[in-house]
């Protein structure tokens, strides 16, 4: 609508000029605002309050002790029944029927029976008390009142005065007087605060028993942060484990599902227990949901090892304290002790620990050894701590090749025969053409007179992925790398694998995430000593450890790629395995390279030298003289055998079988130096091998001049 014209502004237009007139236009009130009922605004207030942090703290802490209370009253009342009756004998014996035992179930019928003759014959024995009840307070009755009158007889006697004889009787009726006067002072505020104790005793029965829902428990109970396993809580995690079968048999058990349990024992950083399954569960199902079971442990997966021990029907539980797997183990021992020494045969390497936090020593005897993982997880020091502490027995040659080339194995030279690093299609050359000659050396060593000792030779490959995946191929067109029969590296580390172990010519393998084109079937199945550190799959976990370690519990797929670091799953009968697993998982030291490099100073001071050849030379003309010097390196004197030994490591096509120690005697004599014994063995000084250059040099010389 429109309003009266109201003038807004003074008027200040010329007298002969209209005023200026502005017309309002009125908008009308807006209707009012509906009220918000009573009732939401209520419940509005209730959700703010009640969302609150302190609210929702003063609820749960409310409603958990109201429930300690109420259900205390129910385990109290569940013990009395139990005491009173059979019933607790007829769960034992329904437990142990769901789980097959049924001898034990004999046994605890049989207990059944004699608890109800037992009280059979309580209860015909209270149809005689009230009788015998009446009578004994009758004589005794009678009886404390006649010692009381003998008593008061001898007072008056003594004191001459007949009113003593009912002294004692005068003053035990008083003192009964008395104590009637004070429980009846007692009796209205004891029963008045009696039946707030018994509230007060049932709510500590119940808080003990943690017998309130989840929600409503402290935050430190509902995490089970620092919770100590107890038989209840694997009970009620196998119970809800998601296997209807297996909750079908807890239930029948009751309470008596613990029946299923072995003692819980400490083992290292946490508690082993085995676990009697039921008939209708098979212990492979318990194995594919380790997640599941772990989070009803309130552990982290990592957390819980499932193992198969020996027994039917049983899997064994490894629970870690929690966060008790990510803190670091201790120093290796090569580390700490630098008077450590090794046995190639009956020595064990200290490796690391298992998870019961014993040390784990590995058997290096006559063991091929295949290292596998991700990448960056520490294979090569775990690989590379066998080698520092086998190093150690002078004894031993290492053959290495590293196909990564960073600088892990540089502290092998001059410790090493044989040291070959780098990625390239070059370096695969090297390393296949290494590693055939061990072939060749292992034939040797197999033709030698019955009888033959031979000191052990270890040709070690790591990241031997490379190897396998090299595409170039020789002259006459075999490949390096794959899996065929004309693949040179894979049939040279076969026929190793095959009879090297015989004469003490092992291959040892580091290699990364396993597969059938990198880590052929025959090549991975011929290692004795199998470890994987974190994979991704299980079907590379097979690969890496084989099926039976896998179905029996090996599980490297599943540690934590980067947090589980050093970690691995070994399968070998060179370690100790509790019986009836087929694989155990270790913790293994870290050996950092400057350790690592002062390990293998302490090994080449127990050897008379040794040098390290980085490169093969693949040519047939060769100064026969200058390599025995090379060979012979800053030894003073070597024996002949061992100058053979290293001139065939040098080059196996020109110092092969037909190299003896009368053609290197030969060789010697010709510039006028010959081999000489030293206590009873033919040794080659560096001396003369020097004198006999200098001579052929001045020879050579004096010819030309001619």
């Amino acid at each position: 609508m429109s309003g009266n014209v109201v003038p807004l502004h003074k008027d200040t237009a010329p007298p002969n000029e209209p005023t200026p007139i502005t017309t309002l236009t009125v908008v009308p009130d807006p209707a009012p605002a509906r009220p918000v009922p009573l009732w939401v605004r209520s419940g509005r207030a209730i959700k703010t309050v009640a969302t609150r942090e302190n609210a929702t703290t003063v609820m749960r802490g409310v409603a958990r002790h109201s429930l300690y209370t109420a259900n205390g009253g129910r385990i109290v009342a569940r013990r009395t029944w139990d005491g009173r009756t059979g019933s607790r004998y007829e769960r034992y014996m329904r437990a142990a029927e769901a789980a097959g035992n049924m001898e034990l179930a004999a046994e605890w019928e049989e207990r059944l029976q004699r608890f109800r003759d037992a009280r059979h014959r309580r209860r015909m024995d209270l149809l005689h008390s009230p009788l015998d009840v009446a009578k004994g307070a009758a004589v005794g009755a009678g009886m404390s009142v006649g010692v009381l009158v003998a008593l008061g007889i001898i007072m008056a006697l003594n004191t001459q005065q007949v009113g003593d004889v009912i002294t004692p009787l005068s003053a035990t009726i008083e003192f009964i007087g008395t104590l009637m006067r004070i429980v009846q002072i007692v009796w209205g505020p004891a029963v008045t605060i009696g039946p707030f104790l018994a509230l007060l005793a049932l709510w500590s029965v119940g808080r003990k028993q943690h017998a309130a829902p989840q929600w409503a428990l402290p935050a430190n109970v509902r995490s089970g942060e620092g919770e100590p396993i107890t038989p209840s809580i694997v009970v009620q995690a196998l119970r809800h484990l998601g296997l209807p079968a297996l909750r079908k048999a807890i239930q029948e058990m009751g309470d008596a599902g613990a029946s299923m349990l072995s003692p819980i024992v400490i083992a290292g950083c946490g508690v082993e227990v085995d676990v009697t399954l039921p008939l209708e569960v098979s212990t492979v199902e318990v194995q594919q949901r380790r997640r599941k079971l772990a989070e009803n442990l309130s552990r982290h997966e990592h957390e819980v090892f499932i193992t198969i021990p020996p027994a039917a029907r049983t899997v064994r539980l490894w629970i870690a304290d929690s966060g008790a797997l990510d803190e670091p183990i201790g120093p290796s021992p090569l580390v700490t002790d630098e008077t450590l020494t090794a046995n190639y045969e009956t020595g064990r390497a200290p490796w690391g620990q298992d998870l019961r936090g014993d040390a784990a020593l590995l058997s290096l005897f006559q063991r091929m050894v295949l290292v596998t993982g991700m990448s960056n997880q520490g294979k090569t020091a775990a690989l590379r701590a066998l080698a520092l502490w086998l190093a150690l027995d002078k004894s031993v040659e290492f053959r290495i090749a590293d196909l990564k080339g960073v600088g892990d194995w540089a502290m092998f030279d001059g410790l090493a025969t044989v040291l070959i690093q780098g990625p390239t299609d070059e370096h695969v050359i090297e390393a296949t053409e290494m590693v055939e000659a061990g072939v060749e050396e292992m034939n040797r060593r197999i033709q030698a007179p019955p009888g033959s000792e031979f000191p052990p030779l270890i040709l070690l490959v790591d990241e031997a992925q490379v190897a396998f995946m090299c595409p170039v191929k020789d002259d006459q067109k075999r490949p390096y790398g794959g899996s065929s029969q004309t693949s040179r590296y894979f049939m040279a580390c076969r026929k190793i694998h095959n009879q090297g172990r015989a004469v003490n010519v092992l291959l040892w393998q580091g290699t990364q995430d396993p597969t059938d084109q990198n880590l052929p079937k025959l090549v991975r199945e011929g290692a004795h000593t199998r470890a994987s550190l974190a994979l991704g799959t299980e079907s590379q976990a097979r690969m890496a450890l084989g099926d039976k370690a896998v179905n029996g519990g090996a599980a490297p797929h599943l540690l934590r790629p980067g947090l589980d670091k050093g970690t691995l799953v070994v399968a070998s009968d060179g370690i100790e395995i509790p019986k009836g697993q087929a694989s155990i998982t270790v913790r293994t030291h870290y050996i950092d390279n400057d350790a690592a490099a002062a390990i293998a100073d302490r090994a080449k001071a127990l050897r008379d030298g040794v040098t390290t050849l980085h490169t093969i030379d693949h040519g047939e003309e060769r100064d026969a003289l200058a390599d025995i010097a090379t060979v012979v390196g800053d030894a003073s004197r070597l024996r002949t055998n061992e100058v053979l030994k290293r001139l065939h490591a040098l080059d196996p096509k020109v110092y092969g079988d037909q190299w003896t120690n009368d053609r290197l005697k030969a060789l010697l004599e010709e510039y006028g130096e010959e081999p000489k014994k030293s206590h009873g063995v033919m040794v080659v000084h560096r001396d003369h091998v020097l004198r006999a250059l200098a001579n052929r040099d001045a020879d050579g010389s004096a010819s030309a001049a001619e």
